[in-house]
C-alpha cells in the first residue's frame, strides 16, 4: 500500500517494529545499506515477532538502487529539519516515505533531492531533538492510510 524506506538504520528493534507495522498496513519496507545489524539478529526477530515471513522487505546497496525501484511513486523525506507538517499533505497509495538513521537523520543530499515531493515532519515539542523512529513511521503511515480511508484494510 505504502513504501517505507529506512536509510541506513542502526537500531535492530526499531526495524523489527517497522516490519510488523508493514505487515499490518500492507506496506513494503525498503532498507538501504549499511545497516547497524543484520535482519536475522535476535532483537530484530523479537520486535517483529512472527511477522518476518509475511513482510515484503527489500534490501539495497545504495539509495539510487532503491530509488530506481520506486521512481514511479511520490517521495516524502521525513525529517525534524522541515517546517511542513506531515498531516498537511494529501497522500496516495504507493507513496514513499524516507526515514533516516536514528542517531543522525537523513543527510542533506537526501533532504535536498529535487525528486522528493516534499520534506515533512511530525510536530513535537520544540526543545526536543527527535522521536523514536518506529513511532514516527507509525504516525506517518497511519495518517497516510487514514487519508485513503483504510482501503485494503479493516
Amino acid at each position: 500500500m505504502f513504501n517505507i524506506v529506512l536509510f541506513e538504520p542502526e537500531i535492530p528493534p526499531n526495524t523489527g517494529n517497522i516490519i510488523r507495522l508493514c505487515v499490518n498496513t500492507k506496506s513494503s519496507l525498503h532498507i538501504i545499506k549499511p545497516m547497524g545489524f543484520t535482519l536475522d539478529e535476535k532483537p530484530v526477530r523479537r520486535a517483529g515477532l512472527d511477522y518476518h515471513d509475511m513482510a515484503n522487505v527489500k534490501v539495497y546497496d545504495n539509495y539510487e538502487e532503491c530509488y530506481a525501484q520506486l521512481k514511479n511513486h511520490r517521495h516524502f523525506a521525513v525529517t525534524t529539519k522541515s517546517d511542513s507538517h506531515y498531516h498537511h499533505f494529501k497522500y496516495e497509495a504507493g507513496d514513499v516515505f524516507i526515514f533516516g538513521p536514528e542517531t543522525r537523520g537523513l543527510p542533506l543530499e537526501r533532504l535536498n533531492d529535487k525528486r522528493n515531493q516534499a520534506n515533512i515532519r511530525v510536530p513535537m515539542v520544540a526543545s526536543n531533538r527527535s522521536m523514536n523512529l518506529s513511532n514516527t513511521v507509525a504516525i506517518v503511515i497511519f495518517e497516510a492510510w487514514r487519508q485513503i480511508n483504510f482501503t485494503e484494510g479493516i
